[in-house]
């Protein structure tokens, strides 16, 4: 130590002390502390009220874990989406009356392998699933045109076209063809049917050909070829307007004789 340190030490030791040296409180007292207090207190009512109306909002509403979301409202709920710059670019409402889907394209897709049930846009409606069935007593009505492949009946079930009021229509550039491999084919009207072909022929092919109710010429009185005995065999003629009529068979034809009948059509 060196003396001018030695001279410094001694000096600050003799220096007189001061016994009555006055002590400053550090704290916080009086009308400070009770108001912290009061927003302490303030605080913790404020955070228990926020967790009681939380877990009200959550009882009310469903808001559960195993639960599925329910909104409800007293006249619709309506969902918007909308791109980056604000703009709606798609909206679904549920009023009380009806669903109401605005967007570009509106799909419903399958839950197992996601593939395309219902698709609908502007240009078209498209239906993928495997069979679209119509339960409503009247059918299904469409407006216009109606383009299939195929129309099938259900099994065990008959298939029936119809138009109540108006004709229908079947048309093929290639040809019609109506088969029944397990039953009959029927056709029945109330007028005339007629079977026409512009070109060719019409063929029928059957072990037996039947035709029921065709009308029976009669010979005149003076007929020489007339007889009052029971006849059981008849030949079909036709006349100049194609009716067909039978006329009781003799050694030789006999239509000429009973072609009366063709006046009477």
């Amino acid at each position: 130590m060196t003396r001018e340190q030695y001279i410094l030490a001694t000096q600050q030791n003799n220096l007189p002390r001061t016994e009555n040296a006055q002590l400053y409180p550090v704290g916080i007292y009086g009308w400070r502390k009770r108001c912290l207090y009061f927003f302490v207190l303030l605080l913790l009512v404020t955070m228990i009220v926020n967790l009681a109306m939380t877990i009200w909002i959550l009882k009310v509403m469903n808001f559960t874990v195993d639960s599925p979301l329910v909104l409800q409202s007293d006249r619709n709920v309506t969902v918007n989406a909308r791109n980056h710059m604000g703009q709606l670019t798609g909206q679904l409402t549920v009023g009380a009356d009806a669903v109401e889907a605005q967007c570009k394209r509106f799909e419903v897709r399958a839950n197992e392998d996601g593939r395309v049930l219902f698709s609908a846009d502007e240009d078209e409606i498209t239906i993928g699933a495997e069979k679209l069935k119509v339960t409503g007593t009247e059918g299904a009505v469409f407006g216009h045109s109606v383009e299939t492949p195929h129309i099938r009946a259900e099994p065990s079930q008959d298939l029936r076209l119809e138009s109540p009021t108006r004709s229908l229509i079947m048309e093929a550039p290639r040809g019609v063809q109506v088969s029944a491999a397990a039953g009959d084919f029927k056709a029945t009207c109330r007028k005339e049917l007629h079977l026409q072909s512009t070109e060719g022929e019409i063929f029928l092919n059957a072990k037996t050909i039947r035709l029921g109710n065709l009308p029976t010429g009669s010979f005149p009185s003076s007929s020489p070829g007339s007889s009052s005995s029971r006849q059981t065999v008849y030949e079909l003629c036709i006349c100049p307007n194609g009716k067909l009529y039978l006329s009781p068979a003799g050694v030789g034809s006999t239509c000429q004789s009973s072609s009366n009948i063709c006046l009477w059509s």
